[in-house]
């Protein structure tokens, strides 16, 4: 997948952001924001356009110019009304993702696969980051959310590299 995130001083103030995210089957553009980190703290309205580039064109006309471009892996599976997605991301070990109607709904789905709850990390993806590098620090996932490009074929940010 790849994706193009569009960050304002507006949106930065809620801890939000707009993503344009091309699937391979479907493009969607979602606002998406964090009212904190927990398993409901996400709250996301999302619509499907017909063209990753024709979107961004006519947001960047509109004055919305994107600011990250990021590239993912994704594989989706459904349980009942919870979808499960194995999500890899550049430098990062591949992770699952649970979304559900309501935070039961979500435990179940995680005790079916023999997930730990108390291991969950919830927020945005600087949060794993974060989980699988903790010499980051909170300054770290500042940076993270920041970058402008995450790609596969890229050498990792030194940010990354093992503490010393």
């Amino acid at each position: 997948m790849r994706r193009a995130i569009i960050h304002t001083s507006a949106m930065d103030e809620r801890d939000a952001f707009l993503r344009v995210r091309d699937e391979g089957h479907r493009v969607t553009m979602t606002y998406k924001e964090f009212a904190n980190d927990s398993v409901d703290g996400a709250k996301e309205h999302e619509i499907v356009v017909s063209d990753f580039d024709e979107t961004l064109k006519l947001l960047a006309a509109a004055g919305l110019q994107y600011d990250a471009y990021q590239e993912t892996y994704r594989e989706n599976w459904r349980l009942g009304d919870v979808e499960i997605m194995l999500d890899e991301w550049p430098w990062l070990d591949p992770f699952i993702e649970i979304e559900g109607p309501d935070e039961n709904s979500i435990r179940i789905a995680a005790e079916v696969l023999g997930l730990d709850w108390q291991k969950a990390v919830f927020g945005g993806v600087a949060n794993a980051y974060a989980e699988q590098y903790p010499h980051i620090g909170d300054e770290g996932k500042r940076e993270i959310n920041k970058w402008r490009i995450i790609k596969f074929e890229d050498a990792p940010p030194v940010l990354l590299a093992n503490e010393v």
